[in-house]
């Protein structure tokens, strides 16, 4: 079968490789789930592995299959299955299991070792092809209501634990009840933020550079939350108006933004940093400002990358509520369908070029 797959190392070699059909029993235990892949989502993370910033093959292999984004259908499952059956919608979580407690408690998000083990990033195979096989553990179930936003459910993964994480972090608080939010970006991290933020009952201020109108700033505002372009209204002057926010979640994938964010945080606020920054970009800050402000006001920075179970099922919830509370917003994020894996030239093209790509998703199979 065809999957999408790039030679780890060499820049710009993303192609087209044959790889076998997986088969049911290459999970043990009767546990495995065989998924039809119906689409599949791609953003920057992909981009950048295609410009061997990062990304290992699996052992044995001189190819990585790209996507870690799945949507797709249940095809058959193992004797000892007991979450889904054929004919279920299913995303897959991404990261698995290396050695560590945290890992071994199911929080592999969280492992404490070095090397980690990602779909379609580091050395596992993606999901950019026509079927994978999973352990039953690592697939989700997607209700029917929802398959119109199909790629969205990794992504939401991702904005669900950033908020989640800030909570926890904040129980140390005894009493947290964050009222005023900044989301910097408003790409799909970005957004999905939003909504939850908005779910949460909180105001909150989305910030970009893009002067409206455009579709971002649409999206935001369907969201019932407030679009803010710093080339308008730079963020100082922001703050002057509304006060120092509670809570900041940075989704820039700018080292800068991520930094500046720290100046405006409000007492016992927290910050959490969900992008990845490559590059070695370096800025002055006022350290000495920013240092006594944050011990003297109880702030916190967290850092908040890829998503367990947990996640996953938090996110699906949160868009369902979303679709009840402001209908047919989400799905205005999926601009960018790209049909067949043949076309992975023009999926790239799309991540590179075309900065109105807001969610570029390929169409595998109907």
């Amino acid at each position: 079968m065809k999957a999408v797959a790039v030679t780890p190392g060499t820049p710009n070699s993303v192609h087209l490789q044959d790889i076998p059909k997986p088969q049911l029993d290459d999970i043990g235990g009767g546990m495995g789930v065989l998924v039809r892949v119906l689409k599949v989502g791609v953003d920057a993370t992909d981009r950048e592995i295609n410009d061997a910033l990062y990304g290992n093959a699996p052992p044995g292999d001189d190819y990585l299959v790209l996507g870690h984004e799945s949507f797709g259908i249940v095809e058959a499952v193992g004797p000892n299955v007991t979450r889904v059956k054929p004919g279920d919608y299913v995303t897959a979580t991404v990261r698995r299991p290396g050695g560590s407690i945290y890992d071994l408690i199911g929080t592999n998000d969280m492992t404490s070792e070095e090397t980690y083990y990602e779909r379609g990033i580091n050395l596992l195979h993606g999901y950019l092809t026509e079927y994978f096989v999973e352990e039953e553990e690592y697939i989700v179930r997607v209700p029917q209501g929802l398959k119109h936003l199909h790629v969205l459910m990794e992504p939401m993964s991702c904005a669900a634990k950033a908020v989640h994480q800030a909570f926890e972090a904040q129980r140390r608080m005894r009493v947290w009840r964050p009222r005023l939010a900044y989301v910097l970006g408003s790409g799909q991290i970005g957004l999905l933020t939003t909504l939850i933020l908005r779910l949460c009952g909180m105001q909150v201020y989305t910030i970009a550079r893009g002067v409206p109108p455009h579709l971002k700033a649409d999206i935001v505002e369907g969201f019932e939350a407030h679009y803010v372009s710093t080339q308008k209204l730079p963020l100082p002057a922001l703050v002057a108006e509304t006060g120092r926010p509670d809570l900041i979640v940075d989704a820039t994938g700018n080292s800068q933004l991520a930094f500046e964010a720290m100046q405006y945080l409000g007492h016992n606020g927290v910050v959490v940093w969900t992008s990845i920054t490559g590059g070695s970009r370096q800025i002055e800050i006022p350290s000495d400002r920013v240092n006594i402000e944050w011990v003297l006001g109880n702030k916190l920075l967290l850092g908040s990358v890829n998503a367990n179970r947990e996640h996953f099922e938090l996110g699906i919830r949160d868009l369902a509520l979303g679709e009840m509370m402001f209908p047919g917003v989400c799905e205005k994020i999926l601009t960018n369908p790209v049909d067949g894996l043949g076309n992975y030239q023009e999926m790239m093209r799309l991540l590179v070029e075309d900065d109105s790509a807001l969610k570029v998703f390929v169409n595998v199979a109907e």
